[in-house]
């Protein structure tokens, strides 16, 4: 079983769906908001599967006769977005910015050609199959926002006040977090994770902390991450501290003429960040940053960039030592 089934309520009215994600890509955290005979979705699951498992708990947590007829979407990949078609019909809200990332994002077929398709036998394949295996990319429709803003969006279910702040480019270049001031609570999407080295593809990781202090500024209970367990503000101070410390080191190190990937193999050898998982995500943030210090503004490879960590996942697995 690779997902929880069950809400688990952390203020009135608003219900978290959180899968047991360390350790493993594509279980993102979803949330419900109800109010008054009105509901609201933060984010779908990955796949349709997972998307009707969430939508069951759902709606024996409103009842059946409340409809689920708009989705905030924190962000545009597939495993936060990719479950939309299972309410058709449904008001899409995203950022203007985020259709720019649905553009980069591989589609579901190109995810499942990684998967079935490229050679187990070498690391991008093994590294597909280890961590997307367990999802069915098939017969997946992509739902392109139906409703669109800059800068911030406010809304209201039932009697609880919704906003919608945009803060990308970020994590991605459509990044937003839902504050809701009353519960006391900030739907965080990729902006932020817990228990994993996050994997940013838009940075600079300047503009990631920066988003984590804003949200820390409208003193938040609860802040539930894209993927992990929930953070009380204490967790989210330490993540900062991590996004600032790992910034430093990319400076340090690109400065001393070395190569993301090189730094990410030093960051990983000296186990500077013990308690985070999947540390081959380094590479894909460090790329990220580099990217940024080096005034390369050109669009990155996601896949190149996957296949990166993939190589130190496999050289760490396998004993296996891989030019980078």
């Amino acid at each position: 079983m690779i997902a929880s089934t069950e809400l688990k309520q952390i203020a009135p009215g608003v219900h978290v769906w959180a899968p047991n994600s360390v350790d493993t890509w594509g279980l993102a955290n979803c949330t419900l908001i109800h109010s008054e005979g009105n509901a609201l979705v933060v984010d779908t699951p990955y796949t349709p599967a997972l998307t009707e498992t969430f939508l069951t708990a759902a709606r024996q947590t409103t009842g059946s006769e409340v409809p689920l007829s708009t989705i905030v979407t924190t962000h545009a990949n597939g495993d936060h977005t990719w479950g939309s078609q299972c309410l058709p019909g449904a008001d899409i809200i995203a950022t203007h910015a985020a259709l720019e990332h649905q553009c980069l994002e591989p589609t579901p077929q190109q995810l499942y050609a990684l998967v079935h398709d490229t050679d187990p036998d070498q690391p991008l394949g093994w590294y597909f199959r280890l961590h997307f295996g367990k999802f069915n990319f098939q017969d997946i429709h992509v739902q392109a926002p139906t409703t669109t803003f800059t800068g911030r969006h406010d809304l209201t279910v039932g009697k609880i006040p919704v906003e919608l702040h945009e803060v990308g480019p970020a994590h991605t270049v459509g990044d937003l977090f839902v504050h809701l001031p009353e519960q006391r609570v900030v739907l965080a999407g990729d902006i932020v994770f817990a228990g994993d080295h996050p994997c940013h593809w838009a940075g600079p990781l300047e503009r990631v902390a920066a988003a984590c202090e804003q949200i820390l500024e409208l003193d938040p209970q609860w802040i539930v991450p894209g993927h992990g367990p929930i953070l009380a503000p204490d967790g989210l101070r330490s993540h900062i501290s991590y996004l600032d410390d790992l910034a430093d080191q990319a400076l340090l190190m690109h400065g001393q003429g070395k190569t993301a990937i090189e730094a990410a193999h030093i960051l990983i050898g000296e186990d500077r960040y013990p308690d985070l998982g999947l540390p081959e995500r380094l590479a894909i943030t460090l790329a990220t940053e580099f990217r940024h210090l080096s005034g390369d503004d050109r669009r990155p490879d996601l896949v190149g960039l996957v296949d990166h960590a993939a190589r130190i996942a496999w050289s760490k697995a396998s004993g296996r030592t891989l030019a980078s």
